[in-house]
């Protein structure tokens, strides 16, 4: 089988290494790709947005299997242009990719079907928006309907920061077109748990939980980020909730796109906070996380690409899901100055040192090869650094040691990821 992947991150790396180890893959493809991804598919230079010089790629080359990895080309009909083309493709369909595409479209669901989440508005202008926080109670949180790349969301502890936020997402367009409408929030408090999920339509196949650190600093301070960090499995999400989220979240949100014509086949990301009033809906991905996906493909045991054909054919009932019984952590090397300002082109030395030691991977998310054939940075986060152990503490000690390994200037990772561990 011949499978093309879409994307050039660190989620596509873990996706392309995860499907290299199928006996049906006989040969792979990324485009865009990346350095890393470079030593274990053949990178195609075809941007994630461009679906002609996509498909036309794929007819030529006899693709049997397309996965869009990245959350724009979903949201803009990728897994559309495919099928029409006759080519079969893993991910959501556009009408379906709409649940991460528009906040304002995914929490009008949970309402329509009793989906628990945060109580909301959703604004279309500044002036509104800004007539309701004089009244509102703060903290308050402020999203961006549409895609902005993970970090169009705003936690405003007063009512000047929401004013201001406003602003930023409105009239100062921080985030283009996705800040044009907005929802705000009730503000919750709780452990947050990410839970990934196969779906095929009808059924879904839980994977195992994960914690994701988005703020850029140690102590979960400075600006959200794409993310920082992950371990996997999160300590908090005990079974007792894993069954509550089944039934009252899981299956229902798929049910419920089912029922308004949306059929969702691909990956659901299901960010949950954990209230004292039970776990309650943060966000919805349509599409694997990043980096939570460098923790938990690792930790699966099945063939990916059995999954994604069974997400494709509606088989996905008879698949077993399974996951190792140990932990994982992924720590993200950065550029000093992400997510704002920060250079490129500064060489990586010591990624050898990965070769050699089972259980420890490392995962690039921004990096190409230079004039000289040497990796080099290429963005704001560079590389995800994971490490297994039998425990989490374990996990996250073997994945801080192998930061060590890595060097190149400008270097910047912080140092609590999984901290949260330590007081579980």
């Amino acid at each position: 089988m011949k499978i093309l992947i879409i994307g050039g991150g660190g989620r596509e790396h873990a996706i392309a290494w995860k499907a290299a180890q199928s006996p049906k893959a006989e040969k792979i493809y990324c485009a865009p790709g990346n350095a890393g991804i470079a030593s274990v598919a053949e990178c195609v230079d075809i941007p994630v947005m461009d679906f002609d010089a996509q498909v036309k790629f794929a007819k030529e080359n006899g693709i049997d299997l397309v996965v869009v990895a990245p959350d724009d080309p979903l949201a803009a009909g990728a897994v559309d242009a495919m099928e029409a083309a006759g080519i079969r493709a893993f991910g959501p369909r556009k009408n379906a990719a709409i649940l991460e595409g528009s906040k304002a479209f995914s929490k009008d669901l949970m309402k329509k079907y009793g989906i628990p989440t945060a109580a909301y508005e959703t604004f279309d202008t500044p002036e509104a928006a800004l007539a309701y926080l004089e009244t509102a109670p703060v903290p308050i949180v402020l999203k961006a309907d549409g895609l902005a790349l993970g970090k169009g969301v705003l936690i405003c502890n007063t009512r000047e920061e929401a004013r201001a936020g406003v602003k930023t997402l409105m009239l100062d367009k921080q985030f283009g077109s996705a800040g044009d409408r907005i929802v705000i929030e009730q503000f919750m408090t709780g452990r947050e748990v990410s839970v990934l999920t196969f779906v095929d339509g009808k059924t879904v196949r839980v994977m195992t939980s994960a914690q994701d650190h988005k703020r850029a600093k140690d102590g979960d301070q400075g600006l959200n980020t794409g993310g920082m960090g992950t371990f996997s499995p999160s300590p908090f999400y005990t079974d007792e909730i894993d069954a509550y989220c089944r039934e009252h979240i899981y299956q229902p949100t798929v049910d419920a796109m089912r029922a308004e014509g949306r059929e969702f086949k691909g990956v659901i990301f299901f960010g949950l906070m954990l209230t004292a009033d039970g776990p309650k809906v943060l966000e919805y991905n349509a599409r694997f996380g990043d980096p939570e996906t460098q923790v938990v493909l690792p930790r699966m045991k099945n063939d990916i690409v059995d999954v994604f054909e069974a997400c494709i054919d509606g088989t996905l009932d008879r698949i077993d899901l399974q996951f190792d019984d140990n932990a994982a952590v992924c720590v993200v090397l950065a550029s000093d100055g992400y997510p704002e300002h920060y250079e490129k082109g500064f060489a990586i030395s010591g990624l050898d040192a990965f070769r050699e030691r089972e259980g420890y991977y490392v995962f690039h998310a921004g990096s190409r090869f230079g004039a000289d054939g040497q990796i080099v940075t290429n963005g704001g986060r560079v590389l995800g650094v994971t490490a297994l152990g039998s425990t989490l503490k374990e996990a996250r000690k073997n994945a801080y040691a192998a930061t060590e390994w890595i060097r190149f200037d400008n270097k910047y990772m912080r140092h609590d990821i999984g901290k949260a561990i330590d007081e579980a």
